[in-house]
């Protein structure tokens, strides 16, 4: 190979070189946005019991241990040593919304529920704005019945039980065998 080839080929080489140690000083941001696009898939982690502000303050003093379970449901660390005491944690991680844990710890007595402690808990509302990204102004579900909707049903609780049952859509005359045939095969 002559000589000005593989000097052609030499400093071919320091120039691709060069360009790419240059390439990783330019990284500005829209080098840095498609980077993070390509970025692998992380698993979203929702874990424990979400205990809101509503759930706190329907807590009572003297409360069963079914009662608080019921209430703020099972706890996510209940301790051999300390029988008295369940932690409520509460931990979330998603892309796009930042990371929360939440901490609370119920105390009980012989009498029942004694004393309770732990983070400021959210309203409903608020916890469903903290975890939705995509909806500005996420609209929460009535949870309540109004008293005309409940009104509503108690009429129609209130049928004769001694009413006619309502004729069923198949008006075939089939009805079923009194013994049906074993599943099994005779022994030989």
């Amino acid at each position: 190979m002559p000589e000005f080839v593989r000097s052609g080929v030499r400093m071919a080489a320091l120039l691709a070189l060069g360009a790419s140690v240059a390439a990783c000083g330019s990284f500005n941001e829209a080098s840095r946005k498609f980077a993070d696009s390509i970025t692998p898939y992380k698993v979203e982690v929702v874990q424990g019991n979400v205990i809101t502000k509503e759930q706190v303050d329907a807590l009572q003093k003297g409360m069963s241990r079914q009662q608080v379970r019921d209430l703020l449901g099972t706890p996510l660390l209940t301790s051999v040593f300390h029988s008295n005491r369940w932690d409520y944690v509460f931990t979330i991680k998603r892309k796009g919304v930042p990371e929360q844990e939440r901490r609370f710890t119920v105390f009980f007595d012989d009498a029942g529920l004694e004393r309770y402690e732990g983070d400021e808990m959210p309203s409903e509302q608020e916890f469903v704005a903290s975890v939705t990204t995509s909806i500005k102004n996420p609209k929460v579900p009535r949870l309540e019945a109004t008293p005309e909707e409940l009104a509503k049903y108690q009429k129609d609780e209130a049928k004769p039980a001694d009413a006619e049952p309502a004729p069923a859509s198949n008006t075939s005359n089939a009805t079923a065998p009194d013994s049906y045939p074993p599943l099994e095969s005779a022994p030989r």
